[in-house]
């Protein structure tokens, strides 16, 4: 392995884990000042402040074939689980190539519960990887109509 390529790596690793302490630091943002932890409140409707948007993708296992790997999200219930109960589904989409991308929008204090359900239905089948979301378009396009006016 050459020098830049193990460079690489290095970088690629350093970002994940700064990308997983971001979206530690988003869900520690939400989470009250008693530092006791609570039980989720059971189908708990996020609101202006307490709700989160993760965008998980599911990375699909490309050395077995889709039936095997749908089989699988049977046995172990991934669609009986997910998505839980109470959490909006903002949007679902297949990326070719990669597999699929899904954005929720839950309280944080669901946050686990998700992420239980997918190690324990998605595994085996998808590689997973967990991002912190928020909403830009109306940001994004009010600056497109700023710009296009001057």
């Amino acid at each position: 392995m050459g020098r830049s390529t193990r460079s690489l790596k290095v970088i690629s690793q350093l970002a994940r884990s700064l990308m997983a302490m971001v979206a530690m630091a988003a869900v520690l943002s939400f989470s009250s000042g008693a530092g006791a932890q609570t039980a989720p409140a059971e189908n708990a409707p996020p609101t202006a402040d307490n709700a989160v948007m993760l965008t998980v993708f599911f990375k699909h296992d490309q050395s077995r074939p889709l039936s095997e790997l749908n089989a699988q999200l049977e046995r172990q219930g991934f669609y009986k689980a997910f998505p839980p109960t109470g959490i909006e589904v903002v949007s679902w989409y297949v990326m070719m190539g990669i597999g699929q991308v899904v954005t929720l929008r839950l309280p944080a204090s669901r946050l686990r519960e998700v992420n239980r359900i997918l190690e324990n239905t998605a595994w085996g089948s998808y590689r997973t990887e967990f991002y912190p979301t928020y909403d830009y378009k109306p940001t994004g396009l009010a600056s497109h109509e700023k710009a296009q006016t001057k």
